[in-house]
């Protein structure tokens, strides 16, 4: 197992971890939390060689993926960097990429009875204005937890707020920073239920994050 004390708070640089080998030649990763080996529950930073395959596989209790780089690519078409899925339960596909790329991957953290199939574009899609200067693409809900795009402009500062069912963060571009540190691009978090923290950024930011999913009783 690892990092699966969601009542602990986690923070990786991922940039400085070593890519791992996967049961695919050309496929690598970065396991930032893991039930088992192979099965479970896993959030890891992927890796698609030019030209690389995985096996046809479906994903129970559902696969969740951020594209970061390049293009990531199925039997249903390519999807570019920026491109945000949700696949749920029963949904089999045979992912590639031919120029390569780099996803964030979540798997088998689906709750039950959430079986939308999400795909969105963030770069052609329409973002919201948030609180403050913040905009705000959201990309899924279901049943108290929400994972959204959030953009920050430089010298952006957000209020002192505490997480209802922890909060998980991966910074995309800039760098965002709390109290806690300072997190730059490729930086996972992950705080848990009723975590406090006053965020902000000097420079232009893009993260991505997901929350009310860390209850307690998750862990």
């Amino acid at each position: 197992m690892l990092n699966m004390d969601f009542a602990q708070r986690v923070v990786i640089d991922t940039t400085r971890l070593e890519w791992q080998p996967s049961p695919r030649a050309g496929v690598w990763r970065k396991p930032l939390a893991r039930e088992e080996v192979e099965r479970g529950h896993a959030t890891s930073v992927v890796r698609y060689d030019p030209g690389s395959r995985f096996h046809a596989h479906d994903h129970p209790r559902g696969e969740e993926i951020l594209v970061l780089e390049g293009t990531f690519s199925d039997e249903t078409g390519d999807y570019p960097a920026g491109t945000y899925f949700r696949n749920p339960q029963g949904f089999r596909h045979a992912p590639f990429s031919e120029e390569g790329c780099v996803i964030l991957v979540k798997l088998h953290q689906f709750q039950d009875g959430d079986r939308e199939h999400v795909v969105v574009d963030s770069t052609s899609a329409e973002w919201r204005p948030g609180l403050g200067r913040l905009q705000v693409l959201p990309l899924h809900e279901y049943q108290g937890e929400s994972t959204a795009l959030v953009r920050w402009p430089a010298g952006e500062q957000f209020q002192r707020h505490s997480h209802f069912g922890g909060e998980e963060i991966f910074v995309i571009s800039g760098e965002l920073r709390d109290e806690h540190g300072i997190y730059p691009a490729g930086s996972w978090l992950r705080s848990p239920h009723l975590s406090e923290h006053t965020p902000w950024v000097d420079e232009e930011s893009l993260i991505w994050v997901k929350v009310g999913h860390l209850h307690p009783e998750a862990g």
